[in-house]
């Protein structure tokens, strides 16, 4: 693993070819070289009932747009296919799907049960080596809950061909924004990782900031002004219930996050021109003050464990990168390059820590190790900022901003390796994004 992950931060990642030579499972490997997509097909699954065939069509396509927006695979596309699959249970001709280059079969059938919910079976397929990745397997859900349904699948298939967790069947809430520059409303948005199903959590009437997800992804810490003064709240995603953490009276809070405990907040307090990071336990709304220099201190982020927490502090004379125990206690500085370094975030592999970098006139997001070695930059922009990881540790979400008057904020993506940059789609303007857990 060590040497997967050491591998993969040197940026060269190469498909390998059809396992034409070997009967050993389909793997992508991560080597030196170029990325080469690998080729694969998804049919439409089969109809099992008269009510499938849309959700047949409509699961298909989730899947390929979630294996192809990877930039690991590539799909093949419909008119090249030699053979279908026009029954689940019928043997898969691997010679014809071999004579089109694809190196992995995707497989399905779909049917609507007498209680009207949704079951979809699919199977994987090493096309090269002519068997299965895996074994079938078959999931049920409610027809609304079709797309899910296709992300698992999604996550399924990417897992067995590279080994790692998938990410697609997952949630971002953002910062949702509209309106002219000087006078932009914002409210916090919910939407699936690919931008369906938004729902918006709260109206445009007070300015909110920095949204982020509890551990297991049914409640959101976020700062809100609506009381004139940043204060920090609590909402329950399922009912939208909120309540605003109680701090010192006469203190601005800010920049919140939980802990892997999901009962333990890190934040940011200001008291009289002060600025340090406090940790409050939920229930009990004890807290205990984390720093006492005399700088600014914000934007803290747990390691996955619970042991340590990555800050910004200003204490050296700009804004830089530290680490301390999560108790407080000493910090030792992990940023050295030129520029000003913020927002970091730890990786839920515990390996990396994103941040956003401003160097030169321009701003990057990047990645370093906690040691801070390797410090790479895998952005650069007018306005890039505030990165948050996938679940999987492997792709990397942020704010990108344009220049002028009529800028606009938008979400990106891009993979730890600085490649497949691209924007994420939202239904307005978009900032301050923060990604779930793989939803249960």
């Amino acid at each position: 693993m060590k040497q997967f992950l050491t591998l993969l931060m040197a940026l060269t990642l190469f498909i390998a070819p059809a396992a034409a030579q070997s009967p050993g499972p389909l793997r992508i490997e991560i080597d030196e070289g170029v990325i080469e997509p690998l080729p694969y097909a998804v049919p439409d699954f089969v109809a099992d009932s008269g009510a499938g065939a849309e959700f047949g069509r409509n699961i298909a396509r989730v899947i390929a747009a979630d294996l192809s927006g990877t930039g690991l695979f590539r799909e093949l596309p419909k008119e090249a296919f030699i053979s279908q699959i026009t029954s689940f249970s019928s043997p898969v001709q691997f010679a014809d799907w071999k004579a089109i280059n694809a190196q992995a079969l995707i497989a399905g059938a779909v049917s609507v049960d007498s209680q009207g919910k949704l079951v979809v079976r699919f199977r994987v397929y090493d096309v090269f080596a002519g068997q299965e990745l895996g074994q079938g397997q078959q999931l049920v859900g409610t027809q609304d809950g079709w797309r899910r349904i296709a992300h698992k699948i999604a996550d399924q298939v990417y897992s067995r061909i590279t080994g790692e967790g998938g990410y697609f069947d997952s949630r971002v809430v953002y910062v949702a924004e509209s309106g002219p520059k000087d006078k932009r409303a914002k409210r916090l948005a919910i939407m699936d990782y690919d931008g369906a199903n938004v729902k918006y959590l709260t109206d445009s009437a007070a300015i909110v900031l920095a949204p982020r997800f509890s551990p297991t992804g049914d409640r959101i810490l976020y700062t809100s002004y609506e009381t004139g003064e940043p204060r920090i709240y609590v909402l329950n995603i399922a009912n939208v219930n909120r309540r605003v953490l109680e701090t010192q009276a006469g203190t601005m809070s800010f920049a919140p996050r939980f802990g892997p405990d999901g009962q333990t907040v890190v934040y940011s307090q200001t008291q009289g021109g002060n600025t340090d990071l406090f940790a409050m336990n939920i229930a009990s709304g004890s807290a205990t003050r984390l720093t006492t220099t005399p700088s600014i201190e914000t934007a803290p982020s747990f390691s996955p464990d619970g042991s340590q927490i990555v800050f910004e502090s200003d204490r050296s004379g700009t804004p830089q990168l530290y680490i301390m125990s999560s108790g407080g206690g000493e910090a030792r500085r992990i940023s050295f390059g030129q520029g000003r370094y913020g927002t970091p975030v730890w990786s839920p592999r515990g390996d990396l820590v994103a941040f956003t970098k401003q160097s030169k006139g321009r701003f990057h997001i990047g990645v370093m190790r906690t040691d801070g070695s390797e410090e790479r930059l895998l952005t650069a922009s007018f306005l890039d900022e505030g990165p948050t990881w996938a679940p999987n540790g492997r792709v990397i979400m942020f704010t990108r901003e344009t220049q002028g008057a009529a800028g606009k904020a938008g979400l990106y993506s891009v993979d730890i390796s600085g490649r497949n940059l691209k924007p994420v789609t939202t239904e307005s303007g978009a900032s301050d994004p923060a990604w779930s857990p793989l939803q249960n």
